[in-house]
């Protein structure tokens, strides 16, 4: 069942104090939503709070709440949603927004880095979904939306890490839709190429080596996940990068011509570098 109308809805944010986040608390408290507000972050998600309240006093009908949540552990997100349940009476909606996004070759991104990566991007999603899963099932309704990536419907050198978690988030709301059939429960899986972000600016050693541009912000994914919302999309691919969509289109089409040109071109961009460097 698709939830067509935000106002007095209760909707749970991880990663909500940046980013695409707090731009959708943002949409959505504007909405009439209640937004419950979760990050690791406790100066930043403060001041988040306040910003929401800020940006739509004039008429908003809906609360907002945070709570300090290390979404990497399953006790503080089984309390997330007991809090949202406490103060609202139900969960409506749940956003996964939390996540990080370092790169770098495999041979010096450490197994430590990587289990890191995937317990925020992937297990972190893993908990809300059980977390909360109990209360809509007994609402018999309810709606997800999972933030995956280009990174999820691609391969990308120097991002293996970063690739391994969201294709991880892809088959794991692929199996979870087909698992919660006829539940009233909808998953959407979100899409996005380069979105203007802090995350974008946490490795720009990644972002110089590839000349990568962020093409949208995230008030532009934040409206267009309201609408996939409404619309009950299981899918929502948000790439404006032309190169970006042209591989992963070859990936879904031919995935092994698609793997042989992109290491191409990635072998091309580091013998273009290594020349720079010995001028």
């Amino acid at each position: 069942m698709a939830l067509t109308n935000f106002a007095g809805a209760v909707a749970v944010i991880t990663g909500g104090a940046s980013g695409i986040g707090l731009a959708t608390a943002t949409a959505l408290h504007a909405k009439g939503a209640h937004v419950v507000l979760a990050d690791i972050q406790g100066q930043k998600l403060q001041g988040a709070e306040e910003q929401i309240r800020q940006h739509t006093a004039a008429g908003a009908t809906g609360d907002v709440v945070s709570m300090l949540t290390d979404v990497t552990n399953e006790q503080h997100v089984q309390a997330l949603m007991h809090k949202a349940v406490e103060q609202f009476g139900r969960i409506d909606l749940v956003l996964t927004c939390a996540g990080v996004g370092h790169g770098g070759p495999i041979d010096t991104f450490t197994g430590e880095q990587m289990q890191a990566m995937m317990n925020i991007n992937f297990m972190g999603t893993y908990h809300s979904v059980r977390a909360a899963l109990p209360t809509m099932r007994q609402q018999q309704e309810g709606h997800f939306v999972f933030l995956s990536s280009a990174a999820g419907k691609q391969g990308a050198a120097f991002l293996t890490a970063y690739c391994a978690t969201k294709w991880a988030v892809r088959g794991f709301s692929t199996a979870l839709r087909i698992e919660l059939h006829g539940t009233g429960i909808g998953v959407t899986t979100v899409y996005p190429s380069w979105v203007e972000t802090p995350m974008i600016h946490q490795d720009p050693e990644i972002v110089d080596l590839f000349n990568i541009h962020a093409l949208q912000t995230a008030d532009d994914v934040a409206r267009e996940i309201l609408q996939a919302v409404m619309e009950d999309k299981r899918d929502l691919t948000l790439i404006p990068n032309p190169e970006i969509a042209l591989l992963v289109q070859l990936t879904r089409d031919d995935p092994d011509k698609a793997e042989r040109l992109a290491g191409e071109h990635f072998q091309r961009q580091i013998a273009q570098i290594a020349a720079r460097h010995t001028q």
